[in-house]
């Protein structure tokens, strides 16, 4: 099967690059142009016609790539043409008519690299990465896991974890051999060499996951405080409704922003207060949830809402900054506080020391992603696979007598498979789907 799709962006664009795939490709470019074939890896400018009618489509510039040594590993072209929507639509239409040739699916073409084994399992998934980055650090992260980095990591783990295997089964094969009755030293301790630096990267904070999905900010707070301004404000646009009426967020919304090239996700909430209303006390429970599950809180009251001390738990309190907002309208002398934390005070309708929160929360996100070089772990499928590996790790280093060598050996066969997984070291077709599927089409 050849595949085809619009791999540069849809809409008007000054060029458009249609990318073909497969072993009809030569066939195709060879009909669909006219003169001498284009020598591989040059590019060349060409006349597209459609060979039904020999109809003059656009002149296009042709690359040529010769497999395996291309992007899928197969036979495949790119058609930089002019990008107007007729032009592609038409090349399309072009395309679809020829025999065994079908548009792609999201992500396919990079499924076929990965298939063909022209990238890993972890670079395929930091491509999407990359393609979906909307920040400075977003970039930076999914640029190192495709320079290798992690995946470097985890094979040299699965290598030392083979070899320390292909010992215990030969203790298994040969136990008539004068072998040590105990798994031998050394191999106990590169194994608990590697179960020590699988510990550090799983004590990571989540911080890769962090980067790829966004730092979460929820604004909490009484109704009326200015919830709804300041998520505006930050986000510079009317993302949320501004009521003088209490209770007019029931629901969350949510608005991704970049701050000095930290992804943030923040989220303004229901006020928080004691409700006969059905939907407004649902909405009260839904900003209590996503407080807990915030990466930061920011607490925002008003000098006649000071006492909020009621809702503060430590879970809460520990991951929060306290605003005080309306401070045109003064500040009352008794501030009753639970949190032991200095408040910054604000006016959001006079611009007054919003900056300081921003620079609050810029300090937050810089103490949070210090560790950003030492991130192997950019998704939760890594770190739940890590786990176990770490987990029948432990379980094979509390093995001791030559009659536990059997169950020895599948603790590492297990842990091995485990980090294998990761990479696409093993059988993985259950989970390719859910990689690829968010793709684009024409990646």
């Amino acid at each position: 099967m050849t595949i085809y799709a619009l791999s540069s962006g849809p809409g008007v664009s000054g060029i458009a690059v249609i990318r073909i795939s497969g072993i009809k490709s030569k066939h195709i470019l060879t009909e669909i142009t006219e003169g001498k074939f284009p020598k591989e890896r040059q590019a060349t400018l060409k006349k597209i016609i459609d060979p039904k009618t020999n109809e003059f489509v656009d002149e296009a510039i042709v690359l040529w790539f010769k497999g395996p040594n291309s992007y899928t590993g197969e036979d495949m072209i790119e058609l930089h043409t002019h990008g107007s929507k007729a032009v592609v639509l038409k090349l399309h239409n072009i395309l679809e008519n020829f025999e065994n040739c079908r548009i792609a699916e999201p992500g396919e073409f990079t499924k076929l690299a990965f298939q063909n084994k022209k990238i890993n399992l972890l670079k395929a998934e930091s491509i999407g990465d990359l393609i979906a980055a909307e920040t400075e650090l977003q970039r930076k992260q999914a640029l190192r896991i495709m320079s290798g980095i992690a995946s470097n990591r985890f094979n040299s783990w699965r290598k030392e974890l083979i070899k320390a295997l292909g010992e215990i089964e030969a203790k298994i094969d040969f136990p008539d051999e004068d072998l040590p009755a105990d798994i031998s030293r050394k191999l106990k301790q590169n194994v608990e060499k590697i179960k020590k630096e699988i510990e550090e990267t799983l004590n990571d904070e989540k911080t890769g996951e962090i980067i790829r999905e966004g730092f979460k900010v929820s604004i909490i707070g009484p109704p009326n405080v200015g919830k709804s301004s300041l998520l505006n404000y930050l986000s510079k646009r009317e993302a949320a409704i501004v009521s003088e009426k209490a209770g007019t967020t029931r629901d969350v919304v949510e608005v991704h922003l970049d701050i000095a090239g930290f992804p943030i996700i923040i989220s303004d909430t229901a006020g928080i207060r004691e409700s006969n209303d059905e939907i407004e006390a649902r909405g009260v429970n839904l900003a209590i949830s996503r407080a807990e599950d915030a990466d930061l809180n920011i607490v925002l009251l008003d000098p006649k809402n000071l006492d909020f001390k009621g809702f503060f738990n430590s879970k809460i309190a520990d991951k929060s900054i306290i605003v005080i907002n309306k401070s045109d309208l003064g500040l009352s002398n008794s501030v009753s506080l639970k949190a032991n934390k200095v408040p910054i005070t604000i006016s959001i309708k006079e611009n007054k020391n919003i900056d300081k929160v921003i620079d609050e929360i810029k300090s937050k996100l810089k103490k949070q992603f210090l560790r950003n070089e030492d991130i192997l772990i950019t998704r939760s499928r890594h770190r739940h696979h890590l786990k176990e590996c770490h987990k029948h790790i432990n379980s094979f280093l509390k093995k001791k007598d030559s009659e536990d060598y059997d169950k020895a050996a599948e603790d590492l066969r297990l842990s091995i498979r485990h980090i294998g997984t990761i990479v696409g070291r093993v059988d993985v077709e259950e989970i390719l789907g859910s990689i690829f599927e968010k793709f684009c089409i024409g990646k």
